[in-house]
């Protein structure tokens, strides 16, 4: 993955205790709030960690994890598994890679991180073979009321496929599909609070879990997202192969 970039940003991956280390005090500023903090759990060990830093000044920009998994009968393994039923997945029988812990440095808001940050992706994604990608989309908060138009978009247009359904395990949840029954999506508001990450999956033929995880203690409310590579639309892979040289 060396030299995939810009010229403002370049993606690596981490090689090193100390460049894991960068990682989880940038998901302890982004998730938690917290400047000094580390953001770390026992996946961190067995994860790829992909860094975008800047530049000129070096500075950890973007940071994510991948997760391999050889095919569905090893997703019990995964982070999601933690909050989801994801037996149904058990069935699938290509190589998977769970995307985790994606965060950008607070107050970055140049849209090339972002750029740079899937242009890792697919290249990790073509290199391995990874026929589904998949992992949890964060809503910043646990409030519901602020998102009720994203949630009431994903139940129209975007749930999983009934063979992959995820069921819910986790004991605090928000079953958009069935609350939301009755609304009317305002497709702008849907927008303006989807996460970028979420939209991202969503252009490329992603679908959700019919509800969301309240995860207290990252603040967020996220969905178990999935993206079969072969559904990509064929633009949308061209465009993305291009980002990843």
């Amino acid at each position: 993955m060396t030299g995939l970039g810009n010229q403002r940003y370049q993606a690596r991956i981490g090689t090193t205790p100390e460049d894991r280390v960068a990682a989880q005090r940038l998901r302890a500023r982004a998730f938690l709030g917290e400047a000094d903090g580390l953001d770390c759990d026992r996946f961190d060990e067995i994860c790829t960690h992909v860094l975008i830093e800047e530049t000129g000044s070096g500075a950890l920009v973007c940071c994510f994890r991948m997760l391999m998994l050889n095919g569905g009968a090893e997703i019990a393994q995964s982070y999601s598994a933690q909050f989801y039923d994801l037996s149904a997945l058990a069935g699938f029988e290509g190589k998977m890679a769970e995307m985790g812990r994606f965060c950008i440095a607070p107050g970055r808001l140049d849209p090339d991180i972002l750029r740079v940050a899937w242009a890792a992706m697919t290249r990790f994604v073509d290199d391995n073979g990874v026929e589904m990608l998949f992992g949890c989309s964060s809503f910043h908060g646990t409030k519901t009321e602020t998102y009720l138009d994203a949630f009431a978009m994903l139940r129209e247009r975007h749930l999983a496929p009934r063979r992959w359904w995820p069921q819910v395990k986790a004991p605090a949840v928000f079953r958009f599909a069935e609350r939301l029954r009755r609304h009317k999506p305002d497709l702008k508001l849907a927008m303006r609070h989807m996460p970028p990450l979420l939209r991202t999956y969503l252009m490329m033929g992603g679908w959700v879990s019919d509800h969301a995880v309240i995860d207290r203690h990252l603040n967020t409310l996220h969905v178990f997202t999935g993206v079969e590579i072969g559904a990509i639309p064929a633009t949308r892979k061209r465009l993305l192969r291009a980002l990843a040289g």
